[in-house]
C-alpha cells in the first residue's frame, strides 16, 4: 500500500499542490499556474506533469503513491466527472479518468468547498467534530457538509451550496447565480459591501466609513472601534447569516460551523453578531452547535484532497 498522497486544489489562477504522508504531514508543497486558455485543456496535463516530475525528483515508485486527490471549483459526480467549471473554462470533464491515465495511480475528485471541509475536519479548526458545516465567507459563500465523518455531496455533486439559499424576499439585484435574495448577497465580502453602501445611503449618521474605501475588512475594523453605523451593518449581516445558519442546522444538526474565507479574518467578533440570531431562530435540539474559525487558510483544499484519497482508497 502506498505511503504518499498528492493533494491538488485547482483554482482559476493557480493550482496549489501538496505531497503528504498518510498521517497528514506535509512532505512538500508548491504551486503551478492554471492555464485556462482553450477551454482549460492544459490544466490536467500540467498537473500530471508536475506530479510525475515530483515523483521522479523524490525517487518514488508509482507503488509508493496511494493516490491523487483533486479539488475543483464545480460540481463533481460520483464518477469523478465535472459537469462544468466556469472559472477553468471546462465543460464536461472526466477528471478522474484523465488523471489516472496520465499519472498511473488512483485519483479522487471533489468540489473545492466540500474538500476544504474535509481538510478542516482532519487537520484544521474542525478537528474533534465528525459532523460539521464549513462556511467560506469570501467573494461569495461556499459550503461543505460533513456528517459522521463523510462528505454530503448530493445527487449531482452540488451539495453544500449554501450561498444560494434564498433568505430575502423583495431583493431587486440578482446574485451571480441569476436568482435574487441569496445568502451570499448579504453574508459574503461583497455582500457586506452592498449592505454597507445601502446603510450609508439610508442614514446621515457620522461614520469612519464615510469617504473611505468600503470593504468587509473596513466594516469590521470600524466595528472594533465601536463605530455605530458599522455596528448596525454588522447587525444586519449577522441577522441574515444567523438565520441562514439556523435553517442549515435544523436540517443537518451539525456539531460545529467552521467559518473560513477572507471575512473570517475579522476573528471571533463575527460570532458576536451571528450567534444571537442563530439562537433565536434555530430549532432547540440544534442550538448547541459551536462556531469556530477555520485555521488552514488557502491550504484547506490540498489537505482535504489528500484526506479524500485516504477515505476512498483505504
Amino acid at each position: 500500500m502506498g505511503k504518499y498522497i498528492f493533494g491538488v486544489d485547482v483554482g482559476g489562477t493557480t493550482v496549489k499542490m501538496g505531497l503528504f504522508d498518510r498521517d497528514g504531514m506535509v512532505v512538500d508543497k508548491w504551486e503551478i499556474t492554471t492555464r485556462t486558455e482553450n477551454g482549460g485543456e492544459h490544466i490536467l496535463p500540467d498537473i500530471a506533469d508536475s506530479i510525475n516530475s515530483k515523483i521522479a525528483e523524490k525517487q518514488y515508485l508509482k507503488e509508493d503513491v496511494l493516490g491523487i486527490g483533486i479539488a475543483v471549483p464545480g460540481p463533481v459526480n460520483g464518477l469523478g466527472i465535472v459537469s462544468k467549471a466556469v472559472n477553468l473554462g471546462w465543460k464536461e470533464t472526466h477528471v478522474k479518468e484523465i488523471m489516472e491515465r496520465l499519472c498511473g495511480v488512483p485519483a479522487e475528485v471533489g468540489n473545492d468547498a466540500n474538500v476544504a471541509a474535509l481538510g478542516e475536519m482532519w487537520k484544521g479548526g474542525g478537528q474533534g467534530y465528525s459532523s460539521l458545516v464549513l462556511v467560506t465567507l469570501g467573494t461569495g459563500i461556499g459550503g461543505g457538509v460533513i456528517a459522521d465523518g463523510r462528505l454530503i455531496t448530493g445527487a449531482w455533486g452540488a451539495g453544500g451550496e449554501i450561498g444560494h439559499m434564498h433568505v430575502m424576499d423583495g431583493e431587486e439585484e440578482a446574485c451571480n447565480c441569476g436568482c435574487k435574495g441569496c445568502l451570499e448577497q448579504y453574508g459574503s465580502a461583497t455582500g457586506i459591501v452592498r449592505l454597507a453602501k445601502r446603510m450609508l445611503d439610508k442614514t446621515q449618521e457620522p461614520s469612519v466609513l464615510r469617504g473611505a474605501e468600503i470593504t468587509a475588512k473596513a466594516v469590521f475594523d470600524a466595528v472594533k472601534e465601536k463605530d455605530p453605523v458599522a455596528q448596525e451593518i454588522a447587525g444586519e449581516f449577522g441577522e441574515i447569516l444567523g438565520k441562514g445558519f439556523a435553517m442549515i442546522a435544523s436540517v443537518l444538526n451539525p456539531a460545529a460551523f467552521v467559518i473560513g474565507g477572507g471575512v473570517s479574518k475579522a476573528g471571533e467578533v463575527l460570532f458576536d453578531y451571528i450567534r444571537p440570531p442563530f439562537e433565536k431562530y434555530v430549532f432547540s435540539g440544534c442550538v448547541d452547535a459551536r462556531f469556530v474559525l477555520a485555521t488552514l487558510g488557502n491550504d484547506a483544499g490540498i489537505y482535504g484532497s489528500a484526506k479524500l484519497v485516504l477515505d476512498t482508497v483505504i
